[in-house]
């Protein structure tokens, strides 16, 4: 037990640097992705950025912190050192909610308008049969495109940026357990509508007993019905099953599944809506970042001449930027140098032939000085020899000669210290020693009835009332004159 009064001490904590550890190349050249919001300030937009991230995991920022501090440039800067490749922005302004696809890091930039959305939490609540698996989200979901080949560049661009948002699939060497979720991207060309799906996929077995695929899946009911596990298999049918097989699900396995899963076996294929739903349209292209040429706007057509102008306006501001830019950089390296001017003059770097010969003429001067003239000094004018201690410690005269500017010398000389305690000593003893005797003369010394003496002073003999006249705020009462009446005090005792 450890005793009353005493800290134990704690060994200090050694610093360790963390183990760097490198990624391998297949996940630093996979597309990884940052999905913000900004705009207006909605609850329901950021959910809908948050379930948009956990679609594209594994390969996006999920625990990625915004601030409205924070601008569109701070994640571009980022998005090199992170390997980010695509930026998803949504914008909520008054009128709209926008979704801008950049990729990174100079375009082009893809502007969609959201018209229809549903939250993760929503899709999931509406389906009869919840199925979440937690682990299809540690493996990147397969992309599944339709309608996209149509005419026009807009589409192809469109079609190439949605795959190239998710990691490519080798159909050699791919495993058929890694696929466990898959992105359903439609277009409408009526409508020009996208409507993005989001489902999990899992795999059944065919053609066995309902009781045997129960097992199988190990999704077994309650058996206190059943004596023996023969008639849990025999009346297998009698149990209820809400999913149906239709044989347009029906696929044969290349490989091995887990679950009855076989190869070169018929199985079916069942999908899961996890959420989250969009629906959007395609509002224009731009060449840059966030700030280009327009390659294709919806409803907006332009000729010949009007792109020519806009061209040439453009090119004209980038233009000025790059000047002001490079006049910035010159002003900036003119401040550095006359900063680094200012600092070797004022913190004693390099001096000139003008200051190392007047900080030469200084020391000299210092040298030739000494304790006697003050001395001298004292002698002529008091006529008497000064005390040893009084110039002691002293140096120097009080002529300063002048020290340029950076030199760092300092010439001020240290005052001389007074032992003014030796002093308080010597008046004390010489108080002790005259109250010891009445007959010793001295400071302390004292004459008469409690009365101290001093020589020369008007309190040297017995106290009378004469003593107090004018002085003493018990002069007496008012209207008797001034200093009149009978004291309170007679004899230096109170009465």
């Amino acid at each position: 037990m450890r005793k009353k009064g005493r800290r134990n001490k704690k060994a200090p904590k050694v610093k360790v640097d963390a183990p760097v550890f490198e990624e391998p190349t297949a996940l630093k050249n996979a597309p990884h992705t940052f999905v913000i919001h900004r705009g207006e300030r909605c609850s329901s937009v950021v959910a809908l950025s948050r379930d948009f991230r956990r679609m594209m995991e594994p390969f996006t920022a999920s625990a990625l912190r915004e601030r409205r501090v924070n601008k569109v440039k701070d994640f571009v800067h980022l998005s090199g050192f992170f390997h980010v490749s695509h930026m998803c922005l949504f914008s909520l302004s008054p009128q709209t909610l926008s979704l801008k696809i950049i990729r990174m890091p100079k375009g082009p930039t893809l502007t969609f308008r959201v018209t229809q959305y549903t939250l993760a939490k929503d899709v999931i609540s509406m389906t009869k049969k919840q199925f979440v698996d937690e682990e299809s989200f540690h493996t990147a979901p397969l992309v599944i495109l339709n309608s996209f080949s149509g005419e026009g560049r807009h589409l192809k661009l469109m079609a190439s940026t949605f795959q190239n948002m998710f990691p490519p699939i080798n159909l050699s060497t791919v495993k058929l357990s890694s696929l466990k979720r898959c992105v359903l991207l439609s277009y409408n060309p009526v409508s020009k509508l996208i409507d993005l799906r989001h489902y999990s996929v899992t795999v059944v077995p065919v053609n066995l007993n309902k009781g045997v695929k129960k097992v199988v899946t190990r999704n077994i009911p309650n058996m206190s019905k059943f004596e023996d596990i023969a008639d849990f298999v025999e009346k297998g049918h009698l149990l209820s099953d809400s999913e149906f097989d239709d044989e347009e699900t029906h696929v044969v396995l290349p490989q091995n599944l887990r679950r009855g899963n076989l190869a070169d076996n018929k199985s079916s294929l069942r999908l899961h809506e996890i959420g989250p739903r969009v629906t959007m349209r395609l509002m224009k292209i731009e060449e840059d970042l966030l700030t280009g040429e327009v390659l294709y706007h919806d409803y907006i057509q332009k000729n010949a001449i009007e792109v020519e102008e806009l061209r040439k306006k453009r090119a004209a501001k980038k233009r000025l930027k790059e000047q002001r830019k490079e006049k910035q950089e010159e002003n900036k390296k003119k401040k550095d140098v006359q900063k680094a001017e200012h600092k070797a003059k004022t913190s004693g770097g390099t001096l000139t032939d003008r200051d190392k010969q007047l900080l030469k003429d200084a020391e000299e001067a210092i040298g030739e000085q000494s304790d006697e003239d003050d001395t001298r000094y004292y002698e002529d004018a008091i006529g008497e020899a000064p005390e040893k201690e009084l110039f002691q410690g002293q140096s120097g005269t009080r002529k300063r000669p002048f020290i340029p500017k950076g030199s760092n010398y300092s010439l001020k000389p240290k005052k001389p210290k007074l032992d003014k305690k030796k002093e308080y000593d010597e008046d004390d003893r010489d108080d002790r020693r005259g109250r010891a005797g009445p007959g010793k003369k001295g400071k302390g010394s004292f004459k008469g009835k409690g009365t101290p003496s001093k020589k020369g002073g008007k309190f040297s003999g017995k106290k009378t009332g004469g003593d107090y006249k004018g002085k003493s705020k018990y002069a007496g009462k008012k209207g008797e004159g001034k200093g009149q009446g009978k004291p309170k005090f007679k004899g230096g005792k109170r009465k």
